[in-house]
């Protein structure tokens, strides 16, 4: 092999049918996709500075022939949501001739899925790219490289390459500061595949990437993809002031989103410091109202306390709360819908992901139901990876009919749009932002196709939605371009309600004709016995 490569970076579609794809609102922006592969850039950043690299997003862009005939070497992969995907391109690449590289979590987490693939990458890359360059560079045609599971130094993370995205494309690009959590939620495979340990990358290399991104042009939403972002809160506190003495030089270039648990809620001084940095969005997984669900689901840290008050001191530092909610634990007494509708009204999140519960791979709950005998096995089921329309891939306790039934009635009443309209109204009056709103290059655009596009995101979505504009701007019109985001985020959100409805109530059908067969059951392998010295 010579010294040089031409690598050809494909990134999977993600499923269409997705609550997180916002394709109507990208088309407002003029966008074609919500976020940048991240995951992607930061790996064309580990390789040999003389190799040439090309990136194709197919979320975003066609992959031609003529990408195939210039690539020596094609690196591919994603999450679970892009498995289908994947899969294809790996076909595409063996037809064509291609070795290929598969990494990402989905990869690590369902190596066996992928062993069509030449070289797999398992894990996080930082410590073994070096490994399979040489590899490659010794001649080798395929290969597993594997990383320890959330032992990965970040402060040796490279500087993302930025310069490989077509920024435009974009509706925000993301950053990373930390990876883990310290948290055991028992549906989760973030602990499993990052650990419990958060770690953090240095003040000095988050700004490095805040310089490139400024210098390239970018202006506007920045994520911060971390799984949990007051996980390390001693490093987040020293983090945030340089944060924000670099904001303050360049006049606030950035408004920046990222995830958190709840118990942010509990500390004002670092909810002032997020507030004062522009973070104006956090994502929440609240999962469910229950105690004893929460308590069951290893997630106490929501528990003893108000949701509502929690949610509201953090509108109070200006930070609006999306939120994550499961329908299908095994805790689930009765009908939970009531009481979930209840929680989402009274705490004003207009922006509610509502999931029925998935077993991933590697996570604790996918290891007690394999050992209590009621886990689907993945061969016998369409894989879409989403939540909305591909849950419940095993033995609810309660009647699956129940499960699907309340799970379509909270997803009609909470995009009803004058339920949703109402919260967005609440959250309003309630975000007190103190910083107002930087207006980009396609701001008003975007808000004057809203304007004709309002009707067609349902039966009464227009008025509630002039209602709503009126009210924030007599109450509180430094939330107004907030309430503007929320809002054109339900041309995505009501009609796709809608369409999951309609699946479900097809389900429901199947199961009251008894034309719903459960798939096959996966077999526990039997624990090896060793044997006698």
């Amino acid at each position: 092999m010579t010294d040089s490569c031409k690598v050809l970076m494909i990134f999977p579609l993600f499923n269409a049918g997705s609550f997180w794809n916002y394709k109507e609102a990208c088309d407002l922006a003029g966008a074609r996709y919500p976020a940048a592969p991240l995951g992607l850039i930061t790996v064309a950043a580990l390789l040999p500075k003389n190799w040439e690299i090309k990136l194709i997003n197919r979320n975003t862009e066609s992959l031609t022939d003529a990408d195939f005939d210039w690539a020596d070497l094609v690196m591919t992969g994603g999450m679970l949501p892009q498995r289908n995907d994947a899969l294809h391109i790996i076909e595409m690449c063996r037809a064509a001739g291609k070795p290929v590289v598969i990494g990402g979590p989905d990869v690590t987490s369902t190596p066996a899925f992928y062993s069509a693939a030449n070289f797999q990458v398992l894990g996080e890359a930082e410590e073994i790219m070096d490994n399979f360059i040489r590899a490659w560079r010794a001649g080798a045609s395929e290969g597993v490289f594997e990383a320890p599971m959330g032992k990965t130094d970040i402060t040796k993370s490279p500087l993302p390459r930025f310069d490989l995205l077509k920024l435009d494309q974009y509706l925000h690009v993301g950053i990373q500061f930390s990876r883990g959590c310290p948290f055991s939620c028992e549906f989760c495979d973030i602990i499993e595949l990052y650990g419990r340990v958060p770690r953090t990358k240095t003040n000095e290399q988050v700004l490095a990437e805040l310089d490139a991104l400024y210098a390239l042009g970018y202006r506007g939403h920045v994520d911060f993809v971390d799984d949990n972002l007051i996980g390390n809160k001693k490093a987040l506190r020293k983090f945030l002031p340089d944060l924000r003495q670099w904001q303050e030089r360049r006049k606030f270039p950035f408004e920046f989103s990222t995830e958190a648990s709840i118990n942010l809620a509990d500390d004002a001084e670092l909810l002032r410091s997020l507030s004062e940095t522009n973070f104006f969005a956090v994502f929440i997984g609240i999962e469910s109202p229950d105690t004893d669900t929460l308590v069951m689901a290893q997630k106490k840290q929501n528990t003893r306390r108000s949701l509502q008050e929690s949610v509201e001191k953090i509108y109070e530092a200006g930070i609006f709360v999306n939120a994550g909610f499961i329908v299908g634990f095994d805790s689930e007494k009765g009908s939970v819908a009531a009481g979930m509708i209840e929680c989402i009204e009274d705490t004003a999140i207009p922006v509610c992901m509502v999931g029925l519960l998935y077993a991933l791979p590697t996570t604790q709950l996918t290891r007690r139901l394999l050992a209590e005998g009621r886990l689907f096995s993945d061969d016998d089921q369409p894989q879409s990876g989403d939540q909305c329309t591909g849950g419940l891939n095993f033995e609810t306790k309660r009647p699956r009919r129940d499960v699907l039934n309340d799970y379509r009635t909270v997803l009609s009443t909470i995009y009803d749009p004058v339920t949703y309209f109402g919260r967005v109204r609440r959250l309003g009056r309630l975000l007190h932002r103190k910083r107002g709103h930087r207006m980009i290059r396609g701001d008003l655009r975007s808000f004057v196709r809203l304007l004709f596009r309002i009707r067609s995101a349902g039966p009464g979505s227009a008025r509630q939605f002039w209602r709503t504009l009126l009210d924030c701007g007599l109450h509180n019109p430094k939330a107004l371009p907030y309430v503007v985001m929320t809002s054109a985020l339900y041309l995505h959100l009501g009609p796709f309600a809608r369409q999951v409805i309609d699946e479900i109530d097809r389900e429901i059908r199947d199961v009251d004709q008894g034309r719903w067969q459960a798939p096959l059951i996966m077999q526990a392998e039997p624990e090896k016995v060793p044997e006698p010295v």
